[in-house]
């Protein structure tokens, strides 16, 4: 596994301990050297690419930065996965939609972006898709508790908290071999930012999306009934 040591690597090394997740100085996505020799030393029979470039603000003002890290270190994996049969996993984002109406589904048109981190990932999102075996998991996640004094009312999602998408992730995992899709959205239900924020956070204050520092989509809310179907039939197995 890539990122390893961020939020949702974190997450699933404690629910899965028997994931190798290689240190940056070890395996490093954006040199691809250091992801060939990685590849050699473990061998794995699937490889969860789970590293990225996340602040969405910070993106604006570093753009070769995050691209050199969603982008480049995206195609740094998949040319050494080329012809060695290994499963890709790479983790996506709802940001990869215009936003504007939410409740999307896998096989909905991507795009138009509406900032440079979501541009970034869906061109990564069609790096993966040159290799036979992948799939493309999109999802969104925050820390727990809400970390900002703030939280966005005209804003919808399906994001949750870490603790709450990470199990499912691990269990979607544990069970590739019975996912018979390249695309898989993992989420919870629609609600506001704001909504999410309070659960863990009472005294967060509202706030709108218009006093963000870059241009965010309205609503990026995921169907995710192909993954509630899914997994009812995984549970029972």
């Amino acid at each position: 596994m890539t990122g390893g040591s961020g939020r949702l690597g974190t997450a699933l090394r404690a629910l899965m301990p028997e994931v190798v997740a290689p240190p940056r100085g070890e395996l490093d996505v954006t040199d691809p050297e250091s992801v060939r020799r990685a590849l050699e030393r473990h061998q794995p029979k699937v490889f969860l690419h789970a590293a990225a470039y996340t602040d969405v603000a910070r993106a604006e003002q570093e753009r070769e930065q995050c691209w050199a890290v969603n982008v480049g270190g995206t195609r740094n994996v998949v040319r050494a996965l080329q012809g060695s049969g290994v499963f890709l996993v790479h983790i996506s984002t709802d940001y990869v939609f215009w936003g504007d109406r939410g409740n999307y589904r896998e096989d909905d048109p991507v795009g138009p972006v509406r900032n440079y981190y979501a541009l970034s990932k869906l061109v990564a999102e069609e790096v993966v898709r040159v290799l036979p075996q992948h799939l493309v998991i999109r999802t969104s996640f925050r820390p727990s508790p809400w970390p900002y004094p703030t939280a966005f009312t005209d804003l919808y999602t399906s994001q949750d908290y870490v603790e709450v998408i990470a199990p499912e992730i691990a269990l979607a995992l544990r069970e590739l071999e019975h996912i018979p899709y390249t695309t898989l959205h993992i989420a919870t239900e629609r609600k506001s930012a704001y909504e999410l924020a309070v659960r863990t956070r009472p005294d967060v204050r509202p706030a709108s999306s218009r006093e963000a520092p870059v241009v965010l989509p309205v609503d990026t809310s995921l169907n995710s009934a192909r993954w509630a179907t899914l997994r009812r039939v995984l549970v029972l197995c």
